[in-house]
């Protein structure tokens, strides 16, 4: 087995044209009558992914934390009121939403049925690893890990009935971590599931895609602005004897100049996200992110680990 192991390594690049060539010439799917789960609508890419589903003719479930909210009403008046659009409660830490959600779209299905699934609820905060409290662990991996995975395990049979396309929102800082550990630690975990997933599904004909954006935060407003005065408020008497006010204030101003960095332009990512949802050939993993942030995981991914800590340490001292 291991004697082939370099045969095997050179296969994919030997077949990438191939598979492009394909891409191109098959048709895309025909939205019309197929049904689309989409969690985390009430903002950034879940929001702008139901409409443009909805645009394109999809049946759109768009689950939403607060259904009765100021995002979920826009989405209802930009789609133009009922019809193939519905927003339905959705907080993926609680098993009976899910369970609900199921049973609504079970309800409502088109007459080609359910077609995809698209996990893109998630939250994010930035903090040195002892600044957060162990609820606050708790929290992330609930809602952007687990919350993942049960929505998925409750639809995985009619995803296989169906063949349809599951989504996974991750990141870049899946590859690395500047300050947001907490956030990464989620997003790396997401992706081992996926992978799993992915070939697992192979035999069913259900397509796993994972989504990789780069910063975003303007985009999303995913991580608001915190201030120094927020984040001691909120640390350990024991983080405050080890850490002073003005570290506190260098590491807020470096993490809230890096959320100003970010692209306003999230259809970058909906684009990305509706390719692996529509082609015939869809992409394992859909990297959206600006040029040095690709040159970060190139980095991350072949140079021993002693360099990434050295990039990433000279970039954290300025």
């Amino acid at each position: 087995m291991w004697a082939a192991a370099p045969l095997l390594l050179l296969l994919p690049l030997l077949l990438l044209p191939l598979a492009r060539l394909c891409r191109r010439g098959a048709a895309r799917l025909e939205p019309a009558g197929r049904a689309v789960l989409i969690t985390g609508c009430d903002s950034g890419f879940g929001h702008l992914l139901a409409l443009r589903l909805h645009r394109l003719g999809f049946t759109v479930f768009a689950g939403c934390l607060c259904p009765g909210g100021d995002g979920a009403r826009r989405l209802q008046r930009e789609a133009g009121g009922a019809g193939r659009l519905r927003v339905l409660q959705l907080d993926v830490t609680r098993a009976r939403d899910v369970r609900a959600a199921k049973e609504l779209v079970l309800s409502h299905l088109p007459e080609r049925g359910f077609w995809g699934l698209v996990n893109n609820a998630g939250i994010s905060t930035f903090g040195e690893t002892g600044w957060l409290p162990m609820e606050t662990y708790e929290k992330f991996a609930d809602v952007n890990l687990l919350g993942s995975i049960r929505t998925t395990l409750a639809f995985l049979p009619l995803l296989r009935k169906y063949k349809g396309r599951i989504v996974f929102m991750s990141s870049i800082i899946a590859y690395f971590t500047l300050g947001n550990g907490i956030y990464s630690m989620t997003k790396a975990a997401i992706e081992k599931f996926c992978d799993a997933l992915r070939l697992e599904m192979k035999k069913f004909g259900v397509q796993v895609c994972i989504i990789q954006p780069g910063n975003y935060a303007r985009s999303t407003k995913i991580q608001p602005p915190l201030s120094a005065e927020e984040i001691w408020s909120e640390l350990s008497e024991e983080e405050k004897a080890v850490y002073n006010k003005e570290y506190i204030q260098e590491r807020a101003n470096f993490f809230n100049s890096i959320l100003s960095e970010g692209s306003a332009n999230g259809n970058e990512v909906v684009d990305a996200m509706v390719d692996a949802l529509t082609s015939p050939a869809p992409k394992a993993r859909y990297m959206v992110a600006k040029l040095k942030e690709k040159v970060l995981v190139f980095v991350c991914a072949l140079f021993p680990t002693v360099v990434m800590d050295s990039v990433l340490s000279y970039a954290l001292s300025k």
